[in-house]
């Protein structure tokens, strides 16, 4: 797999939020403004970026029985330096995001990476996908909060966009918006795709199996074939 089909595939065709609906939670959290967006993009895409590369470099020395808990030790670290560096020197984007920051350990996107890709694969790929994954992260985020927040406050980055005469819609910076934004971004990319499909000449299908339980952690008994019958010691 090329450099530059590993980089583009994590920004439009396995975009984490528009297709693989990976990372919602923080992605409905935390998208109430484009800020908000951006600074939780930009951490997670660090964690990813470094834990791909560690966990690629370490791929041939941790036994496959321990392996999750390890991606998770790995992932932890960089997330404390993460959680230390926004509360010292962005101490508002840090009070802002809040718990979601430490939450970034458990991230669907970022587990799921060490597993699939990273710790297949040499690092300079482990290190293009976690950047192709990450700023593909940081986009979706950037979008679905600058949706939120122009309805939902009329403006952008704190600057007006519509004026003064503009009724802002609050429901978009609520809980609601989130999933009323997500479901029509989610629209407009299948849509986009589809035209995409069509001019390109190729068969259009629409994107299936998008739920937690396709995801390849909630399958790894299943799919690594690791779990084995032992019997049971008599006594």
């Amino acid at each position: 797999m090329s450099y530059a089909t590993t980089f583009t595939r994590g920004i439009w065709k396995e975009n984490p939020i528009f297709r693989l609906l990976l990372g919602l939670c923080p992605a409905l959290a935390v998208t109430t403004s484009v800020e908000n967006g951006l600074g939780m993009g930009l951490a997670s895409t660090f964690v990813l970026l470094c834990s791909n590369v560690i966990v690629s470099l370490l791929r041939d020395f941790i036994p496959r029985k321990v392996r999750i808990p390890a991606y998770i030790v790995v992932i932890a670290s960089f997330v404390t330096i993460v959680d230390l560096t926004m509360h010292a020197y962005f101490f508002e984007l840090h009070r802002s995001l809040g718990l979601f920051i430490p939450l970034i350990v458990v991230n669907c996107i970022i587990l799921g990476r060490a597993e699939a890709f990273a710790s297949r694969n040499p690092v300079g790929l482990a290190f293009i996908d976690g950047l192709g994954m990450g700023l593909g992260f940081t986009l979706g985020l950037a979008v679905l909060g600058g949706v939120r927040e122009i309805l939902g406050s009329g403006s952008l980055l704190g600057f007006p966009v519509f004026g003064a005469s503009f009724p802002p819609a609050l429901v978009m910076i609520l809980p609601p918006g989130a999933f009323l934004g997500l479901g029509l971004l989610l629209a407009g990319m299948n849509k986009l795709e589809e035209r995409r499909a069509i001019r390109a000449g190729e068969a259009y299908e629409p994107p299936r199996e998008m739920d937690c339980g396709s995801c390849v952690l909630c399958n790894l008994a299943e799919n690594l074939n690791e779990v084995e019958a032992k019997p049971l010691d008599r006594v």
